[in-house]
């Protein structure tokens, strides 16, 4: 494993300063999709300006849940459907088992949650949330599931076996973007410095001093990882993000990202948009809107 403490170059530096600046930039960007106009991947349309912060595909079902400052929308419906109360899903991950979600960040209009929502987790698909720890404490605004717990970043980066109990861990980095598998112990931390890696459930970190400086991040198996730069550059890699093999490119500003690998062995991969759903069916070489079909 890749040394933390290695010497970063001046032009990783620099990069590294230029992507923190974009990080900053984009972390809660609106998209431009307006009342009334029709996203790419929906014949529906979402709230005016929504904030979009978590992208989930379902490899059993085909159901895209895009999680956003207006609550969560079903995006597979014609129109889109929202789905449950109105919270601000800031953080947004999907479980083990079919159907299962958590979230995290504060209640909208209508909800009786309280603020800050601290870890809530959704058995029926987001229709209903049970809250389960550190309610009033806690907005995870980088969220994930592993095969040991659950992994979150309130400020502090948080670890739990069940969701109820936490241990707080050490560390050096805020991560944009945590990405991780139901099936698995890795996870991929986004960061203005680059990727961080642990494959202990988040206990331990190390740098990926090779890899590209991602934004966005998700796995489609175990094994099969993608990320993409703030540029919208698209990378893919094979061994759960160890080492990273360029793509394509997406046009238009990123907001979230999701990846799921078929029966027949294909990775797809979705990414919100500025300007809408857009999907690559060919590992992320090409896009296309999602309303052209999957």
């Amino acid at each position: 494993m890749p040394n933390p403490s290695r010497p970063r170059t001046r032009a990783t530096a620099a990069l590294a300063a230029s992507a923190g600046l974009i990080f900053a930039l984009t972390a809660c960007s609106p998209s431009s999709v307006t009342a009334g106009a029709s996203p790419a991947g929906s014949t529906g349309s979402l709230m005016p300006d929504a904030h979009i912060h978590g992208l989930s595909v379902s490899s059993k079902t085909g159901q895209v849940l895009l999680a956003t400052h207006e609550g969560l929308f079903d995006m597979t419906k014609q129109p889109a459907t929202k789905i449950g109360a109105t919270n601000d899903l800031m953080g947004f991950t999907g479980g083990t088992d079919h159907g299962v979600l958590y979230a995290s960040g504060h209640p909208g209009e209508g909800s009786d949650l309280p603020n800050p929502l601290g870890l809530i987790r959704s058995t029926d698909a987001g229709k209903t949330w049970k809250q389960l720890s550190r309610q009033g404490e806690s907005d995870f605004h980088a969220l994930t599931a592993t095969k040991s717990g659950i992994v979150g970043f309130d400020g502090r980066l948080r670890t739990s076996p069940d969701g109820k109990t936490w241990n707080t861990v050490p560390t050096d980095f805020v991560p944009a973007v945590l990405a991780g598998s139901p099936t698995s112990d890795t996870i991929l931390a986004t960061t203005p410095q680059g990727i961080r890696r642990s494959t202990d459930g988040g206990k331990a970190w190390n740098t990926v001093d090779t890899g590209p400086v991602l934004q966005f991040a998700a796995f489609a198996s175990p094994a099969d990882a993608v990320g993409v730069e703030p540029d919208g550059t698209v990378h893919s890699s094979a061994d759960a993000g160890a080492t990273w093999t360029r793509e394509g490119k997406i046009q238009g500003a990123v907001q979230a990202v999701a990846a799921v690998k078929g029966q027949e062995a294909n990775l797809s991969i979705w990414a919100a948009t500025a300007g809408g759903l857009v999907i690559s069916t060919d590992g992320g070489v090409t896009f296309r809107p999602a309303a052209d079909g999957s």
